[in-house]
């Protein structure tokens, strides 16, 4: 059977620290590929360490787009990357090049894939209430509201994920239907410019990966996460309650700085906090149809995978 014409572009997805970045690099070396960031920690600027961005070395090996975006001091959406991901989708097959989508937010992948739902828009007003209750009852007394109003999204995140909480209770309170309902109804027609040939790197012993998300976290504090926060916050205009620090890493260093928590607290809060973060991105991808899954840690990995990109 000849191959299909239709230009394709390969997702690659996986929880944190599952080795995406270094596949990635390595699958650059060896084909034309362009790789497209689909992480949302990657697009703000000066968030280095707690983000694990790829190093200048490693981008000069294989250039990203998708990184350092915008300020910490402001938000970026999965309306907007869907955006951008379609505009670069569209140029590097122009230019004759193969797409390499890599990262672990979910979302992004989602809304790419099937389109966005039109979502009602918050008021200040609302969100400045939102976070005022937040700041006196705690984020898990707010998940247990969301769990009323709509226990189909209050089901898949964690009683402390703020970001994520605030806004599906933003979409209740100002259109009066659940979040769930209003993702239900994805456009029927998505205008993709390739067909997405998705992969789902995965293994089975979560031990192994614990072990490198504790490695991980506890390099990027020796690596001075702290006196990064510490300078972002003195450079921007910066709150608790901005998306970039509600990052995995900086919600937790935030604390640190202010006190409430000591430096081994920061550890086990923030390694804790990126196992969760690592749950729910597999939770995703074992519920994710069509994709082709492969062990991350497979010594074959680089070869199965170049075997979807090569005609």
């Amino acid at each position: 059977m000849a191959p299909s014409l239709t230009p394709k572009a390969l997702c690659l997805m996986g929880p944190t620290a599952s080795g995406k970045t270094d596949l990635a690099v390595a699958l650059a070396e060896h084909f034309p590929v362009e790789i497209i960031s689909v992480d949302s920690a990657l697009v703000y600027r000066c968030m280095d360490i707690g983000t694990a961005k790829p190093d200048a070395a490693t981008r000069a090996r294989a250039p990203h787009h998708l990184i350092d975006l915008i300020d910490p001091s402001e938000s970026y959406s999965a309306a907007r990357f869907r955006a951008d991901a379609l505009r670069l989708l569209r140029d590097i097959i122009a230019r004759g090049r193969i797409p390499l989508l890599v990262g672990g937010t979910m979302l992004y992948f989602k809304a790419l894939k099937e389109g966005l739902a039109e979502l009602p828009e918050a008021t200040p007003e609302l969100r400045g209430e939102l976070e005022a209750r937040a700041r006196v009852a705690g984020w898990p007394a707010l998940h247990a509201e969301l769990a009323r109003l709509d226990p189909v999204t209050a089901a898949r995140l964690a009683p402390n994920d703020a970001q994520r909480i605030q806004r599906a209770l933003e979409v209740c309170l100002s259109g009066g239907e659940p979040l769930s309902g209003l993702l239900e109804r994805q456009p029927e027609t998505v205008d993709l410019p390739c067909r997405l040939i998705e992969i789902a790197l995965l293994h089975d012993d979560r031990a192994w990966l614990h072990e490198r998300i504790n490695a991980r976290f506890a390099a990027m504090l020796e690596a001075g996460l702290v006196n990064e926060l510490r300078n972002l916050r003195e450079r921007y205009p910066l709150t608790r309650e901005l998306p970039s620090m509600r990052c995995v890493g900086y919600r937790q260093a935030w604390r640190y700085l202010e006190g409430e928590i000591s430096a081994a607290e920061l550890f086990a809060t923030g390694a804790a906090a990126t196992r969760q973060l690592a749950k729910r991105q597999i939770t995703w991808l074992r519920g994710w149809q069509g994709a082709i899954t492969l062990d991350c840690r497979a010594p074959e990995l680089l070869d199965r995978v170049s075997g979807l990109i090569e005609p």
